[in-house]
């Protein structure tokens, strides 16, 4: 970050700081950032300028948030959080991402590193042929497109109807696998087209399905209760999204959105960030799209799931019951949710509420619209799902009081990103990197080499800062920290 923002920004509370409203003559909010001083120092100014954007918004509340892994995306940075008033304020899916409901789901095991290392290269080798990995690639769920509209509508319930899951598992699905208000009549023939054949697939980018050993366990007793039962246990953890069917919703709404905004009277200060009120009819067109699309991606995971659980089965002799692969949790991180929140915000300021409110209410509550763009939900007790880099390991989080009270009950998503993928493919070859890998005990199978080289270690931020902005803000505590043994990607 450069110096000239460096030096108007004012610490607030722990890991956060703030840069005023008056930085901009049209900022409505302040922007907030969530970062370790080194994290803070180092986060790219393209980034904070989004963030700049974002508080420029009609009906923003309290303040434009970014997370300590936010780096530059498409209208909000990833790594952005704001929430929106339903009556007054906007939806926007630049906020959301194109990538609707891309996400994270971590299964546990009752193996161990030294059950699983000697089959490693098995469990990868099947897993890399079970599920269809890259860009374009086809689903191992041939659907009809009345089918694709049920699971649009079901979502990860769809596929445990079909036997691919227990029924257990949609009780640790945020939204129990299913955000509800999703009308297959606000989605496009394109995007049909574009998904009917993507369920059950990784996808391509920083998608991937890690083999995770626990290295560190911070909280025993939340463990325990998450089923985390000690350090070498193995784990899996699925991240991918809606795919295709996603982007093309995405792309869609942003189509009918620049328009719209000069009906509404609605100015941004970048068109990335096309938005039209949350209750006109293109707002509730796109939110049930929305919807569509990450309950698509909920079915995804689900299948996944299903699919993993198969090769251990096999690669183990054992039935996955009889293995513990029981589900930790599944929860999105680019997403747009309505939710209640209190109005105060961090500085104890009412945050919009009315004087009735105030005085009727303890904690007074508003009904709002809350963009999460690479962005996790971490309400209190929740588990929450941190995925960092194939190289350098993952955590399992809990969300907390704190981060209802400061950041709309969000938290991070990841490690981030630190360079482009194009600067990370000159630095490495993907080829060399998987060797390296595998020296280290971390076998990866990829359906390209040059994808590969995309997503090593140095193209992202320090995981264990991540993990320290964040419990520092108390937005999230972390319960276990996992290393990669085995991965595939695209």
């Amino acid at each position: 970050m450069n110096a000239e923002l460096l030096s108007r920004l004012n610490r607030v509370d722990g890991a956060i700081w703030e840069l005023p409203k008056t930085y901009r003559k049209k900022m409505r909010v302040p922007v907030r950032i969530v970062a370790t001083e080194k994290l803070l120092k180092d986060m790219d100014d393209g980034a904070v300028e989004q963030g700049i954007n974002v508080a420029h918004l009609p009906g923003i509340i309290g303040a434009s948030w970014m997370m300590p892994d936010a780096h530059w995306g498409y209208g909000f940075p990833i790594g952005g959080v704001a929430a929106f008033d339903v009556k007054d304020g906007v939806i926007s899916p630049g906020g959301i991402g194109f990538d609707i409901n891309c996400g994270m789901r971590l299964l546990v095991t009752n193996l161990t590193d030294n059950d699983v290392r000697p089959k490693i290269e098995s469990i990868v080798n099947e897993l890399f042929e079970a599920i269809p990995t890259g860009v374009g690639r086809g689903g191992v769920v041939r659907l009809s497109p009345d089918e694709l509209k049920e699971v649009m509508v079901k979502g990860a319930a769809w596929a445990i109807e079909k036997g691919m899951g227990w029924d257990e598992d949609i009780q640790h699905i945020e939204e129990n696998g299913a955000i509800p208000g999703a009308d297959p009549e606000n989605v496009s023939d394109r995007a049909i087209k574009r998904g009917i054949n993507q369920l059950g697939t990784l996808g391509g980018g920083n998608h991937y399905l890690e083999v995770q050993k626990v290295e560190k366990v911070f909280d025993k007793k939340v463990g325990e209760e998450m089923g985390i039962t000690g350090e070498g246990q193995v784990v899996v953890m699925i991240h991918c999204g809606s795919r295709g069917f996603g982007h093309q919703v995405a792309t869609d709404y942003l189509n009918t959105f620049e328009p719209a905004m000069k009906k509404y009277g609605i100015e941004v200060p970048d068109k990335q960030l096309a938005c039209v009120p949350f209750s006109s009819p293109e707002g509730k067109r796109y939110f049930s799209a929305m919807a569509c699309a990450a309950n698509n991606a909920f079915c995804n995971r689900q299948v996944i799931a299903h699919k993993v659980r198969e090769v251990f089965a096999h690669v183990f002799g054992r039935s996955a019951r009889e293995l513990g692969m029981d589900m930790v949790y599944d929860v999105a991180h680019n997403i747009a949710k309505i939710e209640e929140h209190p109005v105060k915000d961090l500085l104890g300021k009412s945050n919009g509420a009315s004087k009735s409110q105030i005085t009727n209410h303890k904690s007074p509550t508003r009904r709002v619209v809350v963009h999460r763009k690479g962005a996790t939900r971490a309400f209190p007790g929740e588990p929450v799902i941190i995925g960092g880099s194939m190289e350098t390991g993952s955590y399992l989080l809990v969300g907390t009081q704190g981060a209802l009270e400061k950041t709309f009950g969000s938290t991070a998503h990841g490690s981030g990103r630190t360079m482009s993928r194009t600067k990370a493919r000159k630095m490495v070859r993907g080829k060399e990197l998987q060797e390296r890998m595998k020296a280290r005990g971390i076998y990866v199978k990829s359906a390209s080499y040059s994808g590969l080289a995309e997503e090593a270690g140095f193209a992202y931020k320090d995981i264990v800062e991540v993990v320290k902005s964040v419990s520092l803000a108390d937005i999230s505590q972390p319960v276990a920290s996992f290393k990669p043994i085995g991965n595939i990607k695209g």
